[in-house]
Protein backbone atom coordinates (compact mmCIF):
# COMPACT_ATOMS: atom_id res chain seq x y z
CA UNK A 1 0.00 0.00 0.00
CA UNK A 2 3.00 2.31 0.48
CA UNK A 3 4.71 1.80 -2.56
CA UNK A 4 1.23 2.10 -4.37
CA UNK A 5 0.01 5.46 -2.43
CA UNK A 6 3.85 6.64 -3.13
CA UNK A 7 3.68 5.73 -6.82
CA UNK A 8 -0.12 6.91 -6.85
CA UNK A 9 1.07 10.59 -5.35
CA UNK A 10 3.86 11.15 -7.63
CA UNK A 11 3.86 14.01 -9.96
CA UNK A 12 -0.20 13.98 -9.20
CA UNK A 13 -0.38 17.57 -10.71
CA UNK A 14 -0.05 17.19 -14.12
CA UNK A 15 -0.45 20.85 -14.52
CA UNK A 16 -3.45 20.46 -16.88
CA UNK A 17 -7.10 18.15 -16.81
CA UNK A 18 -8.19 16.24 -19.94
CA UNK A 19 -11.46 15.63 -21.21
CA UNK A 20 -13.21 13.07 -19.78
CA UNK A 21 -11.51 14.60 -16.24
CA UNK A 22 -12.71 17.61 -16.70
CA UNK A 23 -16.68 16.64 -17.42
CA UNK A 24 -15.96 14.79 -13.89
CA UNK A 25 -14.73 18.17 -12.24
CA UNK A 26 -17.65 20.48 -14.33
CA UNK A 27 -20.47 18.07 -13.35
CA UNK A 28 -19.24 17.48 -9.71
CA UNK A 29 -19.90 21.61 -9.10
CA UNK A 30 -23.09 21.42 -10.02
CA UNK A 31 -26.14 21.05 -7.45
CA UNK A 32 -27.46 17.96 -6.82
CA UNK A 33 -30.41 18.81 -8.68
CA UNK A 34 -28.46 19.60 -11.52
CA UNK A 35 -26.76 16.14 -11.26
CA UNK A 36 -29.70 14.70 -11.16
CA UNK A 37 -30.98 16.47 -14.36
CA UNK A 38 -28.27 15.71 -16.15
CA UNK A 39 -28.39 11.68 -15.37
CA UNK A 40 -31.45 11.59 -17.04
CA UNK A 41 -30.06 12.04 -20.42
CA UNK A 42 -26.62 10.90 -20.13
CA UNK A 43 -23.91 9.59 -18.16
CA UNK A 44 -26.00 7.52 -16.02
CA UNK A 45 -23.34 4.69 -15.86
CA UNK A 46 -21.26 7.55 -13.75
CA UNK A 47 -24.62 9.12 -11.67
CA UNK A 48 -23.38 7.55 -7.87
CA UNK A 49 -19.87 8.96 -8.89
CA UNK A 50 -20.85 12.33 -9.69
CA UNK A 51 -22.60 12.92 -6.32
CA UNK A 52 -19.68 11.31 -4.74
CA UNK A 53 -17.27 13.71 -6.69
CA UNK A 54 -19.91 16.35 -5.46
CA UNK A 55 -18.83 15.99 -2.08
CA UNK A 56 -15.39 15.61 -2.58
CA UNK A 57 -14.63 19.03 -4.41
CA UNK A 58 -16.99 20.73 -1.93
CA UNK A 59 -14.06 20.56 -0.11
CA UNK A 60 -11.84 21.84 -2.53
CA UNK A 61 -12.04 21.84 -6.64
CA UNK A 62 -8.76 21.25 -7.44
CA UNK A 63 -7.27 18.49 -9.98
CA UNK A 64 -4.79 17.10 -7.13
CA UNK A 65 -8.75 17.14 -5.20
CA UNK A 66 -10.06 15.31 -7.91
CA UNK A 67 -7.68 12.70 -8.68
CA UNK A 68 -6.99 12.11 -4.81
CA UNK A 69 -10.09 9.43 -4.49
CA UNK A 70 -8.60 7.53 -6.94
CA UNK A 71 -5.14 7.63 -5.73
CA UNK A 72 -6.96 6.42 -2.41
CA UNK A 73 -9.03 3.05 -4.14
CA UNK A 74 -5.69 2.26 -5.90
CA UNK A 75 -3.72 1.99 -2.43
CA UNK A 76 -6.57 0.19 -1.07
CA UNK A 77 -6.15 -1.91 -4.42
CA UNK A 78 -3.13 -3.31 -3.30
CA UNK A 79 -3.75 -3.74 0.04
CA UNK A 80 -6.62 -5.74 -0.47
CA UNK A 81 -4.96 -7.64 -3.49
CA UNK A 82 -2.10 -8.49 -0.89
CA UNK A 83 -4.86 -9.80 1.37
CA UNK A 84 -6.06 -12.16 -1.25
CA UNK A 85 -2.61 -13.53 -1.84
CA UNK A 86 -2.19 -13.81 2.26
CA UNK A 87 -5.36 -16.21 2.38
CA UNK A 88 -4.55 -18.11 -0.86
CA UNK A 89 -1.09 -18.88 -0.68
CA UNK A 90 1.06 -17.04 2.32
CA UNK A 91 2.25 -14.08 3.63
CA UNK A 92 4.95 -13.83 0.78
CA UNK A 93 3.18 -14.17 -1.99
CA UNK A 94 0.83 -11.80 -0.72
CA UNK A 95 3.19 -9.28 -0.60
CA UNK A 96 4.79 -9.73 -3.92
CA UNK A 97 1.25 -9.36 -5.49
CA UNK A 98 0.40 -6.29 -3.79
CA UNK A 99 3.86 -4.76 -5.40
CA UNK A 100 3.03 -6.33 -8.58
CA UNK A 101 0.02 -4.28 -8.87
CA UNK A 102 1.09 -1.29 -7.61
CA UNK A 103 4.44 -1.16 -9.89
CA UNK A 104 2.29 -1.86 -13.03
CA UNK A 105 1.66 1.22 -15.10
CA UNK A 106 -1.66 0.80 -15.81
CA UNK A 107 -2.64 0.95 -11.93
CA UNK A 108 -0.61 3.87 -11.49
CA UNK A 109 -2.00 4.87 -14.90
CA UNK A 110 -5.97 5.35 -13.61
CA UNK A 111 -4.67 5.96 -9.86
CA UNK A 112 -4.03 9.59 -10.97
CA UNK A 113 -7.73 9.99 -13.06
CA UNK A 114 -10.38 11.69 -11.74
CA UNK A 115 -13.11 8.79 -13.02
CA UNK A 116 -14.33 5.96 -11.31
CA UNK A 117 -12.27 2.90 -12.47
CA UNK A 118 -9.82 2.90 -9.51
CA UNK A 119 -12.79 2.85 -7.01
CA UNK A 120 -14.67 -0.02 -9.18
CA UNK A 121 -10.95 -2.31 -9.21
CA UNK A 122 -10.72 -1.94 -5.09
CA UNK A 123 -14.67 -2.65 -5.02
CA UNK A 124 -13.85 -5.91 -7.06
CA UNK A 125 -11.32 -6.99 -5.29
CA UNK A 126 -13.12 -6.25 -1.64
CA UNK A 127 -15.75 -8.27 -2.91
CA UNK A 128 -13.54 -11.21 -3.95
CA UNK A 129 -12.03 -11.45 -0.44
CA UNK A 130 -15.56 -11.36 1.03
CA UNK A 131 -16.25 -14.08 -1.18
CA UNK A 132 -12.92 -15.90 -0.47
CA UNK A 133 -14.11 -15.69 3.37
CA UNK A 134 -17.25 -17.04 2.74
CA UNK A 135 -15.79 -20.41 1.37
CA UNK A 136 -13.45 -20.80 4.18
CA UNK A 137 -16.82 -20.97 6.42
CA UNK A 138 -16.60 -17.62 8.03
CA UNK A 139 -20.22 -17.51 8.36
CA UNK A 140 -23.75 -16.76 6.12
CA UNK A 141 -23.61 -12.74 7.67
CA UNK A 142 -20.56 -12.49 5.00
CA UNK A 143 -23.12 -12.64 2.49
CA UNK A 144 -24.79 -9.05 3.31
CA UNK A 145 -21.37 -7.21 2.87
CA UNK A 146 -20.61 -9.46 -0.30
CA UNK A 147 -23.71 -8.29 -1.60
CA UNK A 148 -23.68 -4.87 -0.47
CA UNK A 149 -19.76 -4.32 -1.98
CA UNK A 150 -20.91 -5.65 -4.99
CA UNK A 151 -23.78 -3.57 -5.79
CA UNK A 152 -21.97 -0.19 -4.82
CA UNK A 153 -19.51 -1.47 -7.33
CA UNK A 154 -21.49 -2.18 -9.81
CA UNK A 155 -23.27 0.99 -9.18
CA UNK A 156 -20.01 3.06 -9.73
CA UNK A 157 -19.88 1.01 -13.07
CA UNK A 158 -22.42 -1.48 -14.60
CA UNK A 159 -19.90 -2.98 -16.47
CA UNK A 160 -18.43 -4.52 -13.16
CA UNK A 161 -20.98 -6.52 -13.26
CA UNK A 162 -19.15 -9.74 -15.30
CA UNK A 163 -17.08 -10.05 -11.48
CA UNK A 164 -20.34 -12.03 -10.96
CA UNK A 165 -19.83 -14.40 -13.50
CA UNK A 166 -16.02 -14.43 -12.69
CA UNK A 167 -16.81 -15.28 -8.95
CA UNK A 168 -19.56 -18.47 -10.47
CA UNK A 169 -16.57 -19.74 -12.35
CA UNK A 170 -14.72 -19.58 -9.07
CA UNK A 171 -17.30 -21.17 -6.99
CA UNK A 172 -17.62 -23.95 -9.74
CA UNK A 173 -13.69 -24.88 -9.29
CA UNK A 174 -13.08 -25.06 -5.94
CA UNK A 175 -16.31 -27.18 -5.78
CA UNK A 176 -17.95 -25.41 -2.60
CA UNK A 177 -20.70 -27.03 -0.89
CA UNK A 178 -24.77 -26.39 -1.78
CA UNK A 179 -25.09 -23.59 0.82
CA UNK A 180 -22.18 -21.67 -0.19
CA UNK A 181 -23.66 -21.36 -3.84
CA UNK A 182 -26.96 -20.50 -2.14
CA UNK A 183 -25.69 -17.54 -0.44
CA UNK A 184 -23.78 -16.24 -3.13
CA UNK A 185 -27.01 -16.89 -5.69
CA UNK A 186 -29.19 -14.83 -3.24
CA UNK A 187 -26.19 -11.99 -3.22
CA UNK A 188 -26.41 -12.25 -7.10
CA UNK A 189 -30.06 -11.95 -7.74
CA UNK A 190 -30.19 -8.85 -4.87
CA UNK A 191 -27.68 -7.28 -6.78
CA UNK A 192 -29.15 -8.12 -10.12
CA UNK A 193 -32.42 -6.54 -9.03
CA UNK A 194 -30.92 -3.53 -7.56
CA UNK A 195 -29.27 -2.77 -10.72
CA UNK A 196 -32.27 -2.88 -13.25
CA UNK A 197 -33.29 0.39 -12.84
CA UNK A 198 -29.49 1.73 -13.45
CA UNK A 199 -29.71 -0.50 -16.74
CA UNK A 200 -32.56 0.18 -17.93
CA UNK A 201 -31.41 3.81 -18.08
CA UNK A 202 -28.21 3.41 -19.44
CA UNK A 203 -29.41 1.28 -22.23
CA UNK A 204 -30.91 4.21 -23.66
CA UNK A 205 -28.06 6.11 -23.51
CA UNK A 206 -25.48 3.42 -25.09
CA UNK A 207 -25.13 6.11 -27.95
CA UNK A 208 -22.08 7.53 -25.42
CA UNK A 209 -20.51 4.26 -26.17
CA UNK A 210 -21.05 4.45 -30.11
CA UNK A 211 -17.30 5.29 -30.93
CA UNK A 212 -16.38 1.99 -29.64
CA UNK A 213 -15.10 -1.05 -32.21
CA UNK A 214 -15.67 -4.81 -31.92
CA UNK A 215 -12.15 -5.62 -30.45
CA UNK A 216 -9.91 -8.14 -32.39
CA UNK A 217 -6.67 -9.95 -31.38
CA UNK A 218 -4.56 -6.51 -31.78
CA UNK A 219 -6.81 -5.57 -28.18
CA UNK A 220 -6.38 -9.07 -26.75
CA UNK A 221 -2.55 -8.21 -26.56
CA UNK A 222 -2.73 -4.69 -25.69
CA UNK A 223 -4.39 -5.95 -23.25
CA UNK A 224 -1.81 -8.78 -21.58
CA UNK A 225 1.13 -5.75 -22.21
CA UNK A 226 -1.45 -3.90 -20.18
CA UNK A 227 -1.95 -6.43 -17.25
CA UNK A 228 1.50 -7.27 -17.11
CA UNK A 229 4.55 -4.64 -15.29
CA UNK A 230 6.03 -4.44 -18.77
CA UNK A 231 3.93 -4.58 -22.30
CA UNK A 232 7.26 -6.13 -23.93
CA UNK A 233 10.92 -7.28 -23.49
CA UNK A 234 12.11 -9.62 -20.75
CA UNK A 235 10.09 -8.74 -17.96
CA UNK A 236 6.91 -9.43 -19.87
CA UNK A 237 7.97 -12.95 -20.95
CA UNK A 238 9.42 -13.19 -17.33
CA UNK A 239 6.01 -12.61 -15.79
CA UNK A 240 3.90 -14.58 -18.50
CA UNK A 241 6.28 -17.63 -17.69
CA UNK A 242 5.51 -16.76 -13.69
CA UNK A 243 1.84 -16.46 -14.74
CA UNK A 244 2.18 -20.28 -16.07
CA UNK A 245 3.47 -21.57 -13.05
CA UNK A 246 1.18 -19.89 -10.80
CA UNK A 247 -1.61 -22.10 -12.60
CA UNK A 248 -0.34 -24.91 -10.63
CA UNK A 249 -1.30 -23.59 -7.44
CA UNK A 250 -4.77 -24.86 -7.56
CA UNK A 251 -6.45 -22.51 -4.84
CA UNK A 252 -5.45 -19.32 -6.36
CA UNK A 253 -5.80 -19.95 -9.55
CA UNK A 254 -9.25 -20.61 -8.79
CA UNK A 255 -9.39 -17.51 -7.60
CA UNK A 256 -7.16 -15.68 -10.05
CA UNK A 257 -7.85 -17.07 -13.46
CA UNK A 258 -11.49 -16.09 -13.26
CA UNK A 259 -10.80 -12.79 -12.31
CA UNK A 260 -8.31 -12.61 -14.87
CA UNK A 261 -9.81 -13.93 -18.23
CA UNK A 262 -13.75 -13.80 -17.69
CA UNK A 263 -14.43 -10.25 -17.53
CA UNK A 264 -12.74 -9.26 -20.74
CA UNK A 265 -13.83 -12.37 -22.16
CA UNK A 266 -17.22 -11.51 -21.69
CA UNK A 267 -17.05 -7.84 -22.84
CA UNK A 268 -15.24 -8.76 -25.85
CA UNK A 269 -17.58 -11.50 -27.02
CA UNK A 270 -20.69 -9.10 -26.33
CA UNK A 271 -18.92 -6.31 -28.15
CA UNK A 272 -19.15 -8.65 -31.61
CA UNK A 273 -22.26 -7.90 -31.62
CA UNK A 274 -22.57 -4.42 -29.71
CA UNK A 275 -19.20 -2.68 -28.81
CA UNK A 276 -18.74 -2.11 -25.04
CA UNK A 277 -15.07 -2.86 -24.38
CA UNK A 278 -12.33 -0.79 -23.63
CA UNK A 279 -9.22 -1.37 -21.66
CA UNK A 280 -10.44 1.10 -18.84
CA UNK A 281 -13.38 -1.03 -18.04
CA UNK A 282 -11.72 -3.88 -17.13
CA UNK A 283 -8.62 -2.32 -14.67
CA UNK A 284 -9.84 -4.88 -11.61
CA UNK A 285 -8.99 -7.84 -13.70
CA UNK A 286 -5.17 -6.79 -13.23
CA UNK A 287 -5.56 -8.14 -9.63
CA UNK A 288 -5.85 -11.53 -11.07
CA UNK A 289 -2.56 -11.16 -13.21
CA UNK A 290 -0.85 -9.62 -10.16
CA UNK A 291 -2.09 -12.91 -8.35
CA UNK A 292 -1.22 -15.67 -10.66
CA UNK A 293 2.63 -13.87 -10.73
CA UNK A 294 3.17 -14.01 -7.69
CA UNK A 295 2.29 -17.30 -7.12
CA UNK A 296 4.44 -18.58 -9.80
CA UNK A 297 7.43 -16.63 -7.94
CA UNK A 298 6.17 -18.42 -4.90
CA UNK A 299 6.06 -22.08 -6.32
CA UNK A 300 9.63 -21.04 -8.24
CA UNK A 301 11.05 -20.16 -4.29
CA UNK A 302 10.10 -23.27 -2.99
CA UNK A 303 11.69 -25.24 -5.67
CA UNK A 304 14.36 -23.57 -4.99
CA UNK A 305 14.27 -24.28 -1.50
CA UNK A 306 14.68 -27.47 -1.93
CA UNK A 307 17.38 -28.25 -3.93
CA UNK A 308 20.48 -29.94 -2.41
CA UNK A 309 23.81 -28.38 -1.66
CA UNK A 310 27.13 -30.36 -0.86
CA UNK A 311 24.42 -33.46 -0.02
CA UNK A 312 22.65 -31.24 2.41
CA UNK A 313 19.02 -30.31 2.35
CA UNK A 314 18.09 -26.65 2.45
CA UNK A 315 14.37 -25.72 4.07
CA UNK A 316 12.26 -23.08 2.59
CA UNK A 317 12.09 -22.29 6.41
CA UNK A 318 15.27 -21.58 7.05
CA UNK A 319 17.04 -18.38 7.88
CA UNK A 320 19.40 -18.61 5.23
CA UNK A 321 16.78 -19.27 2.70
CA UNK A 322 13.94 -17.14 3.99
CA UNK A 323 16.89 -14.20 3.68
CA UNK A 324 18.14 -15.19 -0.02
CA UNK A 325 14.55 -15.31 -1.51
CA UNK A 326 13.44 -12.29 0.21
CA UNK A 327 17.14 -10.12 -1.23
CA UNK A 328 16.03 -11.61 -4.81
CA UNK A 329 12.02 -10.97 -4.05
CA UNK A 330 13.00 -7.26 -3.85
CA UNK A 331 15.58 -7.30 -6.28
CA UNK A 332 13.40 -8.64 -8.80
CA UNK A 333 10.59 -6.23 -8.09
CA UNK A 334 12.61 -3.16 -7.46
CA UNK A 335 14.58 -3.90 -11.36
CA UNK A 336 11.03 -4.32 -12.73
CA UNK A 337 9.99 -1.07 -11.51
CA UNK A 338 13.47 0.51 -12.69
CA UNK A 339 12.81 -1.12 -16.18
CA UNK A 340 9.67 0.99 -16.55
CA UNK A 341 10.23 4.27 -14.66
CA UNK A 342 10.42 5.76 -17.90
CA UNK A 343 6.73 4.58 -18.55
CA UNK A 344 5.74 6.00 -15.44
CA UNK A 345 7.21 8.96 -15.78
CA UNK A 346 5.69 9.53 -19.33
CA UNK A 347 2.22 9.14 -18.45
CA UNK A 348 2.89 11.85 -15.60
CA UNK A 349 3.15 14.45 -18.13
CA UNK A 350 -0.63 16.25 -19.40
CA UNK A 351 0.43 15.83 -22.54
CA UNK A 352 0.44 11.88 -22.46
CA UNK A 353 -3.59 11.94 -22.01
CA UNK A 354 -5.61 12.26 -25.39
CA UNK A 355 -5.89 16.32 -25.17
CA UNK A 356 -5.10 18.95 -22.26
CA UNK A 357 -7.76 21.43 -21.56
CA UNK A 358 -5.03 23.71 -19.52
CA UNK A 359 -3.19 24.41 -22.81
CA UNK A 360 -6.41 25.68 -24.96
CA UNK A 361 -7.10 28.41 -22.09
CA UNK A 362 -3.71 29.48 -21.81
CA UNK A 363 -3.65 29.64 -25.51
CA UNK A 364 -7.12 31.85 -25.19
CA UNK A 365 -5.43 34.17 -22.54
CA UNK A 366 -2.52 35.17 -25.15
CA UNK A 367 -4.67 35.69 -27.99
CA UNK A 368 -8.59 36.46 -27.48
CA UNK A 369 -9.02 40.15 -27.30
CA UNK A 370 -12.32 41.23 -24.95
CA UNK A 371 -15.25 40.76 -26.41
CA UNK A 372 -13.61 38.50 -29.49
CA UNK A 373 -16.26 35.59 -30.36
CA UNK A 374 -15.29 31.85 -30.16
CA UNK A 375 -16.59 29.11 -31.73
CA UNK A 376 -16.14 25.93 -30.55
CA UNK A 377 -15.62 22.99 -33.37
CA UNK A 378 -16.55 20.38 -32.74
CA UNK A 379 -19.22 21.80 -29.39
CA UNK A 380 -17.67 19.13 -27.50
CA UNK A 381 -14.48 21.66 -27.14
CA UNK A 382 -16.24 23.90 -25.18
CA UNK A 383 -15.18 21.50 -22.14
CA UNK A 384 -11.94 23.70 -22.30
CA UNK A 385 -14.17 26.89 -20.81
CA UNK A 386 -15.82 24.81 -18.43
CA UNK A 387 -13.02 23.46 -16.52
CA UNK A 388 -10.43 26.17 -17.26
CA UNK A 389 -13.55 29.40 -17.41
CA UNK A 390 -10.53 31.84 -16.79
CA UNK A 391 -8.90 31.58 -20.23
CA UNK A 392 -12.41 32.39 -22.06
CA UNK A 393 -13.50 35.42 -19.60
CA UNK A 394 -13.03 38.02 -21.98
CA UNK A 395 -14.14 35.92 -25.00
CA UNK A 396 -17.86 35.48 -26.34
CA UNK A 397 -19.34 32.17 -27.04
CA UNK A 398 -21.21 32.63 -30.59
CA UNK A 399 -22.69 29.52 -30.59
CA UNK A 400 -24.05 28.97 -27.24
CA UNK A 401 -27.35 29.12 -26.80
CA UNK A 402 -28.30 27.65 -23.32
CA UNK A 403 -25.54 26.67 -20.32
CA UNK A 404 -24.10 23.21 -19.70
CA UNK A 405 -25.53 23.56 -15.89
CA UNK A 406 -28.76 24.66 -17.06
CA UNK A 407 -29.76 22.84 -20.07
CA UNK A 408 -28.81 18.93 -18.47
CA UNK A 409 -26.07 18.43 -20.55
CA UNK A 410 -22.30 18.08 -21.02
CA UNK A 411 -21.16 20.87 -22.75
CA UNK A 412 -24.42 22.68 -22.93
CA UNK A 413 -27.04 23.49 -26.09
CA UNK A 414 -25.83 25.04 -29.42
CA UNK A 415 -28.00 27.52 -31.60
CA UNK A 416 -29.86 25.80 -34.68
CA UNK A 417 -27.49 25.54 -37.84
CA UNK A 418 -30.21 28.40 -39.33
CA UNK A 419 -28.99 30.75 -36.16
CA UNK A 420 -25.32 30.32 -36.29
CA UNK A 421 -25.43 31.49 -39.79
CA UNK A 422 -27.12 34.52 -38.66
CA UNK A 423 -24.96 34.96 -35.48
CA UNK A 424 -21.23 34.33 -37.90
CA UNK A 425 -23.22 36.73 -40.12
CA UNK A 426 -22.69 39.94 -37.77
CA UNK A 427 -18.80 39.21 -36.62
CA UNK A 428 -15.91 39.87 -38.90
CA UNK A 429 -13.70 37.59 -37.01
CA UNK A 430 -14.08 34.42 -34.85
CA UNK A 431 -11.64 32.71 -33.18
CA UNK A 432 -12.15 28.88 -33.76
CA UNK A 433 -11.02 26.07 -31.02
CA UNK A 434 -10.99 22.91 -32.54
CA UNK A 435 -9.20 19.56 -32.66
CA UNK A 436 -6.80 19.05 -35.71
CA UNK A 437 -9.38 16.25 -37.37
CA UNK A 438 -12.20 18.82 -37.28
CA UNK A 439 -10.28 20.73 -39.38
CA UNK A 440 -9.37 18.26 -42.43
CA UNK A 441 -12.02 18.90 -45.00
CA UNK A 442 -12.72 15.23 -45.42
CA UNK A 443 -14.81 15.50 -41.85
CA UNK A 444 -18.22 15.43 -42.12
CA UNK A 445 -20.10 15.61 -38.92
CA UNK A 446 -23.54 14.38 -38.01
CA UNK A 447 -24.35 16.89 -36.20
CA UNK A 448 -25.79 19.77 -38.55
CA UNK A 449 -25.27 22.37 -36.36
CA UNK A 450 -21.36 21.40 -36.73
CA UNK A 451 -22.02 21.10 -40.39
CA UNK A 452 -22.92 25.01 -40.70
CA UNK A 453 -20.03 25.83 -38.56
CA UNK A 454 -17.54 24.13 -41.04
CA UNK A 455 -19.62 26.18 -44.01
CA UNK A 456 -19.90 29.49 -43.10
CA UNK A 457 -16.13 28.95 -41.88
CA UNK A 458 -15.08 27.56 -45.67
CA UNK A 459 -17.30 30.05 -47.75
CA UNK A 460 -17.78 33.38 -45.91
CA UNK A 461 -14.14 33.26 -43.82
CA UNK A 462 -10.12 32.80 -44.15
CA UNK A 463 -7.20 31.95 -41.41
CA UNK A 464 -5.39 34.78 -40.45
CA UNK A 465 -3.45 33.11 -37.56
CA UNK A 466 -3.09 29.81 -36.31
CA UNK A 467 -1.65 28.63 -32.96
CA UNK A 468 -1.49 24.97 -32.20
CA UNK A 469 0.24 23.08 -28.87
CA UNK A 470 -0.13 19.35 -27.80
CA UNK A 471 -2.91 18.91 -30.08
CA UNK A 472 -4.96 21.79 -30.12
CA UNK A 473 -5.88 24.36 -32.36
CA UNK A 474 -6.57 27.90 -32.30
CA UNK A 475 -7.76 29.25 -35.12
CA UNK A 476 -8.46 33.11 -35.92
CA UNK A 477 -11.04 33.83 -38.90
CA UNK A 478 -11.32 37.05 -40.52
CA UNK A 479 -14.67 37.51 -43.18
CA UNK A 480 -13.68 36.82 -46.90
CA UNK A 481 -12.80 39.79 -48.91
CA UNK A 482 -12.94 39.72 -52.57
CA UNK A 483 -9.38 39.65 -52.56
CA UNK A 484 -9.10 36.70 -50.96
CA UNK A 485 -11.06 34.80 -53.94
CA UNK A 486 -7.68 33.09 -56.10
CA UNK A 487 -7.77 34.95 -59.57
CA UNK A 488 -10.55 33.43 -62.21
CA UNK A 489 -12.37 31.49 -59.41
CA UNK A 490 -16.27 32.71 -58.59
CA UNK A 491 -16.34 34.15 -55.01
CA UNK A 492 -16.61 30.68 -52.93
CA UNK A 493 -15.99 28.26 -55.16
CA UNK A 494 -12.64 27.79 -54.28
CA UNK A 495 -13.80 25.92 -50.88
CA UNK A 496 -17.25 24.71 -51.92
CA UNK A 497 -15.91 22.16 -54.69
CA UNK A 498 -16.17 18.55 -54.34
CA UNK A 499 -13.65 16.92 -53.63
CA UNK A 500 -12.67 14.38 -55.72
CA UNK A 501 -14.85 10.62 -55.61
CA UNK A 502 -11.35 8.49 -54.96
CA UNK A 503 -10.16 10.40 -51.78
CA UNK A 504 -8.55 9.06 -48.68
CA UNK A 505 -10.83 7.65 -46.01
CA UNK A 506 -12.54 10.53 -43.50
CA UNK A 507 -10.17 11.16 -40.09
CA UNK A 508 -12.21 9.45 -37.53
CA UNK A 509 -12.71 11.57 -34.71
CA UNK A 510 -11.33 11.37 -31.29
CA UNK A 511 -13.48 9.90 -28.78
CA UNK A 512 -15.53 12.22 -26.68
CA UNK A 513 -15.02 13.02 -23.37
CA UNK A 514 -17.73 12.20 -20.57
CA UNK A 515 -18.66 8.98 -22.55
CA UNK A 516 -18.62 5.63 -20.49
Amino acid sequence: MAVMLAIGLWGLDRGGMWGDESVTFQVAQRTVPQIWRLLHDVDAVHGLYYLFMHAVLTVHPGEVVLRLPSVCAATATAGLVAALGVRLAGPRVGLWAGVLYAITPMAGHYAQEGRSYALVAAGVAASTLLLLRAVDGVGVRVWGPYGAVVALTCALHELAVPVLCAHAVTLALLRVPRGVWSGWGRAAVAVALLLVPLVWVSRGQSGQVAWLVAPGWDRVERLAGNFSPSPSGPVFWGSLLLLAVGLWERRTAAVALPLLLVPPAILMTVSQVRPLYHDRYVLYALAGASLLVAAGAGRVARALGRVRFDGRRMRVGGRRVHALLGVAGVLALVATFLSQLPVHRQDRAAAHRPDNLAVVSALAVRQMRPGDPVLFVPSVGRLAALAYPKGFQRARDIALRESAPRSGTLWGREATPGELRRRLATVDRVWVVAEPYALDPRWTPADPAERAKLAVLREEFVVREEHARDGVVLRLHVRRQPADEPPGVPPGAATTARLPVSRPAAPRARPRPGRW
